[in-house]
């Protein structure tokens, strides 16, 4: 790099001239040539808040675009166009730097954040002598113009380009504590869609053109989608100490958190999750939920199923939002069926249910195996406190005897502790001893296990409430790979009689 010049990426901040780091002023003062990126009408907001600082000796190198938002004829398409205006506008820059000359080059915000000048950085940073100079980011200026908290605690912040699908842009605002969302302009109307299906509108500001001239803020609810800029954002604040919303009736949603903790959480449950004003389930799962200010948590034991539903239902008569939290699928022996019984109870015929899916134990088990359950399969629950044996045992062997692949749930405890010897002597009337087991404990947890056994290898001593088993037909197979590693699979053809 000897006798070449320097590379500076200089961040402006949001606008006001007056936000600009010392760093900044210091830079431009001393460069030879200021480079700005415009579209083709010429004017340029970085040029203009770096004004003052601009001498009449500077070098201005204008980089215009040569497409913003209307088409192109470019062979490449936009992105074609792009890509060779980057490269020859690098180019530019690189014959300052080769001559030996300082170069910088200005960015609204900060350079690396979302900005024009990280693809002269990408292009020439390997071969110059680099220095970026952070700014305040629109994201600052838009929470300090609000004067609300963005992020608080153990709160997430998560910044979205309003550029992306519709659907994807709702799953991530409705399963974050707190968002930015950038680029709006024409990409507002999806915007505010996306956060009225998140259940988020309610929460949402905007703000435009945040610190320059013609700033505006207020309820983005409120907000005309023709009047928005394309240099304004949609903020939702931070929850912690934010006023609940007063309703005449609340409503329940039963919600599953998977077989473990927040890697198993759907888009979905995490907002219903956030947005409850109480979480009553059973303490194990209600301790794999963040703690969240404000949200009150009603914790009981595993077997008062039917007192936790009414419970449930009885404070959302009281106009409070409940999510009633289940293991794996709230839909698969756990918390929806006891909600929807007691909500079919007159008293509570007025109160809305939801139930939302939840990555059930028998498909993480069998993920974790290979793909067991690829063909037809039976779900039975071995535990005889709801049902009696002689049924279990009577499905049993329909199902063995169909030649469906079996998903074993609640096959043992502490007090349960020949149901798995039974079964396993039921199963092999019609199954071969070599029939493939998954024994799969703890699924995503620390006690994660998961095994292949041989049927009639099958140990009742090593299955608890925390293990699930998933019995292969006649047609599974279990294959040792290369690496060790025992895969078990069940073909989706069936042999034709």
């Amino acid at each position: 790099m000897s006798g070449k010049g320097k590379l500076y990426g200089v961040g402006l901040g949001p606008g006001d001239p007056s936000l600009m780091t010392v760093r900044a002023v210091e830079v431009i003062g001393e460069a030879d040539v200021i480079a700005y990126h415009s579209a083709r009408h010429g004017r340029s907001i970085a040029r203009s808040i770096a004004a003052k600082h601009l001498r009449a000796d500077h070098v201005e190198e204008r980089l215009v675009y040569p497409v913003t938002t209307e088409t192109t004829d470019h062979p490449g398409g936009y992105q074609g166009a792009m890509d060779e205006f980057y490269a020859e506008a690098a180019a530019r820059l690189a014959a300052h730097l080769d001559a030996g000359r300082t170069v910088a080059v200005l960015a609204e915000g900060d350079p690396l954040f979302y900005g024009s000048y990280m693809h002269m950085h990408k292009r020439l940073a390997d071969r110059y002598d680099t220095e970026v100079i952070p700014g305040v980011t629109s994201v600052s200026a838009a929470a300090a113009r609000l004067g609300a908290p963005l992020a608080e605690g153990e709160e997430v912040l998560t910044v979205l380009p309003g550029t992306l699908p519709e659907e994807e842009l709702t799953a991530r605002l409705a399963a974050t504590d707190v968002a930015v969302v950038m680029k709006l302009g024409r990409t507002f109307p999806k915007v505010r869609r996306a956060l009225e299906a998140a259940g988020r509108l309610d929460e949402a500001r905007y703000v435009e053109r945040a610190t320059m001239s013609g700033e505006r803020t207020g309820e983005l609810a409120d907000v005309d989608p023709e009047s928005v800029p394309y240099f304004s954002v949609a903020v939702l604040p931070s929850r912690v100490d934010a006023e609940r919303p007063v309703r005449p009736r609340g409503d329940v949603v039963v919600v599953g958190t998977g077989p473990a903790g927040p890697l198993w959480l759907t888009p979905e449950t995490r907002a219903a999750l956030a947005a409850a004003d109480d979480l009553v389930g059973y303490t194990t799962y209600l301790d794999r939920v963040p703690v969240r200010p404000g949200q009150l948590r009603h914790g009981s034991d595993n077997r008062v199923e039917s007192e936790r539903a009414e419970f449930a239902l009885q404070l959302a008569e009281r106009g409070r939002r409940v999510a009633v939290v289940s293991g794996g699928d709230p839909g698969v022996f756990a918390m929806a069926t006891a909600v929807l019984e007691a909500a079919s109870q007159p008293e509570y015929a007025d109160v809305p249910v939801r139930v939302l899916p939840g990555v059930t134990a028998a498909n993480a088990a069998a993920a974790r195996a290979g793909a067991p359950l690829g063909h037809d399969y039976a779900t039975i629950s071995l535990s005889d406190r709801l049902k009696p044996w002689e049924v279990i045992a009577e499905r049993l062997r329909a199902a063995a005897s169909a030649d469906l692949v079996l998903a074993l749930y609640n096959p043992g405890s502490r007090s349960r502790t020949w149901q798995v010897g039974k079964a396993r002597e039921l199963l092999l009337e019609h199954r071969a001893p070599d029939t493939p087991v998954v024994v799969a404990r703890d699924v995503g947890g620390p006690g994660e296990r998961v095994r292949i056994v041989r049927l009639a290898d099958l140990d009742p001593a090593v299955v608890d409430m925390r293990t699930i088993l998933l019995v292969g037909s006649s047609q599974t197979r279990a294959v040792r790979r290369g690496d060790g590693e025992q895969i078990v699979w069940t073909p989706r053809r069936y042999p034709e009689a």
